[in-house]
């Protein structure tokens, strides 16, 4: 289960969850990823089911970002306690997860593979979700060249130039 090795504070208050996620909302690491669409606390053993359901779907192969970790520490009163005696003790951690945040990606697979993994995965979370697809930079998609989602696995495109040995020059001091 997923929790912080250490917190400065046992207990917090609930917060709100108005908003759209500022941060957190594109693909950083995958050629695929799942996207909440509404807000939601997501659960520790949610997270972790919604992982376990990716991986066995795609058999192992590729590679899994999880994009969201649980910080926020939930408390909870034991059952047929009197109101009153002070806030609970930490029961559980949470995500808080805001519409438009990234919650997995997904790399090396093929991309109807990823989209019912992600799909199923998105079963398991308590939030509504959209399979999303990293956008190619208009520089690709003007020279037509097919790239396959193992070749570019969220490292920076090289130049032509790189491929084929040739040291291109970098504009930063001419090297005199």
């Amino acid at each position: 289960m997923l929790m912080p090795k250490r917190v400065k504070h046992r207990k917090q208050f609930r917060g709100r969850r108005k908003g759209e996620a500022q941060s957190g909302n594109q693909l950083a690491y995958g050629e695929f990823g799942i996207q909440s669409l509404s807000a939601a606390w997501v659960d520790s053993r949610q997270i972790e089911s919604a992982r376990r359901t990716i991986t066995n779907y795609i058999k192992r192969g590729g590679k899994v970002w999880i994009r969201i970790f649980p910080h926020k520490p939930v408390t909870a009163k034991p059952a047929e306690t009197r109101m009153g005696s002070g806030k609970g003790a930490p029961d559980h951690w949470v995500a808080v997860v805001k519409p438009g945040h990234i919650l997995f990606e997904l790399a090396g697979v093929r991309e109807e593979v990823a989209k019912e993994a992600l799909r199923r995965a998105g079963h398991k979370l308590p939030v509504e979700t959209k399979f999303v697809v990293r956008q190619r930079p208009e520089s690709e998609v003007a020279d037509g060249s097919e790239a396959s989602p193992a070749e570019d696995d969220a490292r920076p495109a090289e130049s032509a130039a790189e491929r084929e040995g040739v040291a291109a020059p970098t504009g930063e001091g001419s090297g005199q």
